[in-house]
């Protein structure tokens, strides 16, 4: 009896004493990745449990994600914080970004890391030499010249907007991928784009970098950006990382990831350890065939919860607008019109109603889930030859009874086919939640598009497509067990 009772509770006070997982954000891009594994490593090392939601979207989800206490911490920029999230038209020195920060939000940020990753406009030699290019102003001559930028530089405060303004450019850039818009330079697709000053591509590449002449962007300071709750000796751990990393090794360690093909944590782990910041040098290799296994779990959680939950709404739902006809437009149109938004918008329109990871991953596959199975429902249960209904009114059966034994049974093949149709929509659609830091196959080819590396988009892509055809034939199996020979070979003609 007493044992009994210690058990119980040592499992009540358990909870307390257990110790909190300290959850590090990354941008979807290199040096992002590179600096939060190393904020991972150094609190690893001091014996704080770490949770990496890497690959999150961009500024808007970090920031959200950071504010709603999803996250925190993540590596960010003083240039902008100052520009995309305090929203300032002028430059901001770290001391007002701090009071700022602080009276709005109740945010902290740490003191610089040690370098200034400033955005800059870059060209190959050839193009800077044939129109005689030195400046961002240069550009005013050739307004001909394609450009060609990453999306959330099209878009930011301190982007291409006012730069052009600021400049008095003509040119029209398309949207690229970051990564890929190196690739599309080299292979002369487009004439110039923007970059970060540390980039790895720079060097390796012999890309020139245009002198910003008059003076547009501020300085972008990497720092720690802290959530509200974060303890002290969290950022103790984290800000061994101050002043010590300058432009020249920031831009060696992002070349690393690219042209060496080493992993963050790798490349992460081993500055650390060059720095005399790792207590223990200890390195666990990854094993791959084991990260695929478990992101394909993950993903297959994603689309199985998703799509059973599409199921438990859309066929009630297709039931009811089937006996209520005068409701059945209106909600087809406007369930048309949710699922006419992109998926990425979505997912991040999400954030601050439902935070990042699992859950908003779930409700937007939900969304894309249901009008496949709803459309479904209502076409297989009109389908119903009417004779067939007034032969089962007139033998006595109510609308009930006649929905339960002879309608949905015969609309069944039309409504598994329109699950089938919502699960490989699924499959896919749920590659983009590594976006807000669900996890899943799409964390492979979000990192691989960042490094521009084929190989990892393909380890994500292939078995995202197995997984397709794996719930081909669970479906066709469950179509098999649940459908009558003559009314499969009806669907199939």
């Amino acid at each position: 009896m007493r044992l009994n009772f210690i058990i119980i509770l040592l499992c009540i006070i358990q909870p307390a004493f257990a110790q909190k997982v300290i959850k590090v954000g990354a941008k979807h891009f290199n040096e992002g990745y590179i600096l939060s594994e190393m904020m991972a490593l150094l609190l690893e090392d001091d014996g704080f449990v770490v949770e990496r939601k890497f690959n999150l979207g961009g500024t808007s989800v970090c920031f959200e994600a950071l504010k709603n206490g999803e996250i925190d911490m993540y590596p960010e920029y003083s240039g902008t914080i100052s520009a995309e999230i305090l929203k300032e038209n002028t430059t901001l020195t770290l001391h007002e970004i701090r009071q700022l920060l602080a009276s709005k939000y109740h945010l902290e940020i740490s003191e610089p890391l040690g370098f200034n990753n400033t955005y800059a406009l870059l060209v190959k030699p050839e193009i800077a030499q044939q129109y005689q290019l030195k400046n961002i102003s240069d550009l005013r001559k050739y307004p001909n010249l394609k450009g060609g930028f990453s999306y959330e530089f099209l878009k930011r405060q301190d982007g291409w907007a006012k730069l052009a303004a600021f400049y008095h450019l003509k040119q029209n850039p398309v949207g690229l991928e970051h990564g890929l818009a190196y690739k599309a330079i080299k292979n002369n697709q487009i004439d110039f784009t923007d970059a970060y000053s540390t980039d790895g591509e720079i060097i390796q590449e012999k890309l020139m970098l245009l002198t910003d002449d008059l003076r547009f962007f501020p300085s972008y300071h990497a720092v720690a950006f802290y959530a509200p709750q974060t303890e002290k000796a969290v950022k103790q751990s984290v800000e061994k990382l101050c002043g010590i990393i300058n432009e020249t090794e920031m831009q060696a360690l992002n070349a690393q990831v690219l042209f060496e093909k080493k992993s963050f944590k790798e490349i992460a782990r081993h500055f650390l350890i060059k720095k005399n910041l790792l207590k223990h040098a200890h390195n666990k290799s990854n094993n791959t065939w084991q990260e695929i296994v478990e992101h394909s779990f993950v993903h297959l959680q994603l689309t199985f919860f998703s799509l059973l939950l599409a199921i438990l709404v859309a066929i009630p739902l297709g039931i009811f607008l089937y006996r209520f006809q005068s409701l059945l437009k209106p909600t087809l149109y406007l369930i048309g019109i949710m699922q006419t938004i992109p998926s990425i918008a979505l997912l991040a329109l999400m954030i601050p109603f439902l935070g990042i990871g699992l859950v908003p991953a779930i409700v937007a596959l939900i969304i894309y889930a249901i009008l496949p199975i709803l459309r479904n429902t209502i076409v297989g249960l009109y389908s119903v030859d009417p004779q067939l209904k007034k032969v089962a009114t007139a033998i006595g059966l109510n609308d009930y009874k006649r929905l339960v034994l002879i309608e949905l049974p015969l609309a069944i093949p039309m409504i598994i086919t329109g699950i089938r149709t919502a699960a490989v929509i699924n499959v896919g659609t749920a590659t983009l939640a590594a976006f807000i830091g669900a996890g899943g196959l799409g964390e492979f080819i979000v990192t691989g598009l960042a490094l521009n590396n084929t190989n990892l988009i393909l380890q994500g892509a292939i078995p995202s497509a197995i997984l397709a055809i794996f719930l081909e034939l669970c479906f066709e199996l469950i179509e098999r067990l649940l459908v009558s020979e003559h009314l499969r070979q009806k669907i199939i003609r």
